[in-house]
């Protein structure tokens, strides 16, 4: 459920009409709902009251500060993959011992300062990883807390650009590699190995590969109890799929009811890592039409959002549903809706069937809370929009626009 309703043919997000929004602060202009995120967040976590855990929100979804804060004070932890998180994370005021440290690729600074901060756990890719993590823990007198991330080679039925449970996968450790970097770690004087982490991909929309992955690593952790490791927290990631298009993802609620039955009676901490089903319906992205263009093949509607502001149709042919700000019940067409970068691959969506519109008017763009804003770009030395959060009737600038200045203040 979000809080984007119409009401007499106009959209509003929550209490305030989106086109008086874009009207003040712009196009194109990101909002997010407040009360959505709330909603999303407690429904997830209470899925899972029935264990000890840890609900660690991936920052990556969408790394706004106002939007970290607001759900560090209900109670969130967070999960980052990078130094540049890691900061944001400490900024919006998340206690360290809530941050757990996921990524292939962690350079020693971003060790050393996740070490300095005194975050909850590493999630360990690699073997050269956990040598580096050793190295620097206890060059500053440090023990790190890690646990080492399983492949289970598990296919989550998911785009392959978001798998990452797979063999071919560039994450994590196959079980044989795995249980031969637990028998390192064990020596490594500097490290205490601490859990198991698992994450087999993003935007699952059936439980059967998290069940599939859950049994691979709970046998594992068995081969580790034997070993005389006492490994307290098991980290099974996120991924939990939403509804853009038709898709019938599980309710959080239902994956909980199988955990819950899974692990019960395991003296382990569940730390869960969700991004997109806490922020992805939580936020659209309304955009300007500037021109309609007809050829003899191809109606267009042209707009002044475009893939450096919203990449995933471009990068993964992504579906998102787009509708009109004020409905004008005119008769539909079939168009590509693109936008103003010099690039073949710039759309919004191809061959959809929407209303006819004219130049002027605004379209909304929905389900583009989570991988919208966090990754955009200046491509075409285009500003970034504006990202504002809206709480019943009061609105937050949470990113201003930026500006030309902007584009160039590093370059001077």
């Amino acid at each position: 459920m979000h809080h984007f309703q119409y009401i007499n043919g106009e959209l509003f997000a929550e209490d305030l009409a989106v086109k008086e929004l874009a009207a003040k602060h712009g196009t194109p202009l990101y909002i997010y709902s407040t009360a959505t995120l709330k909603r999303h967040f407690q429904a997830f976590d209470s899925a899972f009251s029935g264990l000890e855990h840890l609900t660690c929100y991936s920052v990556k979804a969408n790394s706004n500060l106002h939007l970290l804060r607001l759900l560090a004070g209900l109670g969130a932890g967070m999960d980052i993959v990078s130094g540049g998180e890691l900061h944001r994370a400490l900024t919006a005021g998340v206690g360290p011992e809530k941050i757990v440290y996921s990524g292939v690729g962690k350079k020693a600074e971003e060790i050393a300062r996740a070490l300095e901060a005194g975050i909850l756990m590493f999630n360990v890719e690699s073997r050269a990883e956990l040598e580096r993590i050793n190295a620097i823990a206890g060059q500053s007198g440090k023990r790190a807390r890690v646990s080492l991330r399983i492949n289970p080679d598990v296919d989550p039925k998911t785009h392959p650009y978001i798998s990452t449970g797979l063999k071919k996968n560039k994450f994590g450790l196959d079980i044989d590699q795995s249980l031969a970097a637990y028998q390192r770690a064990k020596e490594l004087k500097a490290i205490e190995p601490v859990g198991i982490d698992c994450h087999i991909g993003s935007q699952l929309t059936s439980l059967d590969p998290f069940m599939e992955a859950l049994d691979k690593v709970l046998a594992f952790y068995e081969r580790l109890k034997d070993l005389g490791l006492d490994i307290r927290y098991l980290d099974l990631g996120g991924g939990l799929g939403i509804t853009y298009d038709e898709e019938d993802p599980p309710h959080p609620s239902e994956l909980g009811r199988a955990l819950t039955e899974a692990l019960r009676d395991l003296p382990l901490t569940l730390i869960l890592e969700p991004g997109r089903v806490i922020a992805g319906n939580a936020g659209i992205l309304v955009t300007e039409v500037l021109y309609t263009k007809k050829t003899p093949s191809k109606e267009f509607v042209i707009v002044d959002a475009a893939m450096n502001d919203l990449v995933r149709p471009s990068l993964y042919g992504s579906f998102h549903r787009i509708s009109e700000v004020v409905q004008m019940h005119r008769p539909p067409l079939t168009v590509d809706v693109v936008g103003p970068i010099c690039e073949s691959g710039d759309f919004l969506a191809r061959e959809r069937v929407l209303p006819l519109v004219e130049q002027g008017e605004l379209l909304a763009l929905f389900s583009a809370g989570a991988y919208g804003f966090s990754m955009s770009s200046n491509y075409n030395s285009r500003p970034r929009a504006a990202e504002i959060l809206v709480d019943g009737d009061r609105v937050i600038v949470a990113r201003r626009r930026e500006t030309y200045e902007d584009l160039i203040r590093l370059e001077s």
